[in-house]
């Protein structure tokens, strides 16, 4: 990925901040996470043809599937424990502590099949086999389980971003289609949704709006720099009004890609970040657009419609948690984003060139 200048702004960036940050102890885990960046390199160096290529995703899809089934049966054991002992208060307590799968917590878990779902809806819409629709409905559901808004945001974009490139079409019968989801699932589920209507009853729409306040205050009075990499727990109460107490809730960071970067790095590191991001999604689109809309002989055109969709619902997630920040989805990210870059170098498959004639040969050898 031609992404090395603004990847190298937005590290040196990160680096100064934790430098100046006043606490390097508590910040400097920032600039160790940046090594994380090596999979782009990784990734388009280590697969070395088509075949591996599809296996490691293939491999990618069914775990999540199965890693799905087992958040489903934490989901299960938790209904049954809350529905027991505290019915009252089943709302709050099955979205305050959630499935995490092997994760562990539900931001990590539901953003990771949220990337995978993008990649695996493509795979379907491109190369339409039964067995792979069981798994994407496998993964659609466990996802759904998550109760995660952000995740579902996410994933429907990337969605609606591959049935555009594919069959326009089907775009038409896609709010009938989320309207059926919505009514056939769970009563938690369709109360998730309503909620978003109701921020006053929501205390996690409520914390992000007292985040954000807290997230100007903090680029406002360190605008070049900010206030340092994971000090914004240590930090947090000393940039509300005064005499305010913070929203009960998780305060370790911003909720928020651009808010926690700009606060925690500074406005120089924000514009790195935004950088780094758009030109990535140009290249995946440009990329898209020479493998073509169908599949070749390569079969490589769905991987770079699948990555787009990945980068898309990562933003969009990210627009609601720190994702960027959190090493699991970063992790999983970089390589979805990455495995287009080696279908673009037109890999082959090990087998020997069918055409062996001595003339062939012969050319060949000059």
């Amino acid at each position: 990925p031609q992404v090395w200048l603004p990847l190298l702004f937005f590290c040196a960036t990160t680096l100064l901040s934790v430098f100046f940050s006043g606490n390097l102890s508590l910040s400097s885990y920032a600039a160790r996470k940046l090594v994380l960046f090596v999979i782009l390199w990784l990734t388009v160096n280590l697969i070395v043809t088509r075949r591996h290529r599809e296996f490691l995703l293939k491999a990618l899809f069914v775990e999540a599937a199965l890693v799905g089934l087992v958040a489903a049966v934490q989901v299960l054991l938790q209904y049954l424990q809350v529905r027991e002992l505290a019915p009252e208060d089943f709302y709050l307590l099955m979205t305050h502590t959630r499935a995490t799968g092997f994760l562990g917590h539900w931001m990590d878990y539901s953003g990771q099949q949220m990337m995978v779902l993008a990649v695996l809806a493509a795979f379907v819409l491109w190369r339409p086999k039964v067995k792979w629709g069981i798994v994407l409905f496998v993964v659609t559901v466990s996802l759904i389980l998550s109760f995660t808004r952000g995740a579902w945001l996410g994933a429907a974009a990337g969605v609606v971003l591959l049935l555009s490139l594919k069959r326009p079409k089907l775009l038409l019968g896609l709010p009938v289609v989320g309207l059926a989801v919505v009514l056939v699932s769970p009563s938690l589920v369709r109360e998730r949704v309503l909620s978003v209507f109701r921020p006053g009853e929501d205390p996690s729409i409520n914390i992000r709006s007292e985040m954000a306040q807290v997230g100007w205050n903090m680029i406002r009075e360190h605008p070049w720099l900010g206030i340092g990499p994971n000090r914004v727990d240590e930090l947090y109460e000393s940039y509300l009004p005064a005499g305010t107490e913070p929203i009960e809730g998780y305060h370790g960071h911003l909720h928020n890609n651009v808010l926690q970067i700009a606060a925690s790095q500074g406005l120089p590191s924000l514009a790195a970040w935004i950088w780094l991001m758009a030109l990535w999604g140009r290249q995946l689109f440009r990329l898209r657009r020479r493998l073509g809309k169908d599949d070749d002989a390569e079969g490589n055109a769905w991987i770079a419609a699948g990555a787009l969709a990945a980068w898309l619902a990562f933003l969009v997630q990210g627009m609601f948690e720190f994702n960027f920040g959190s090493s699991e989805p970063l992790m999983l990210f970089l390589f979805l984003v990455s495995a287009p870059y080696t279908a673009a170098e037109t890999l082959k498959d090990s087998s020997p060139d069918p055409d062996t004639s001595p003339a062939t040969e012969r050319k060949n050898a000059e």
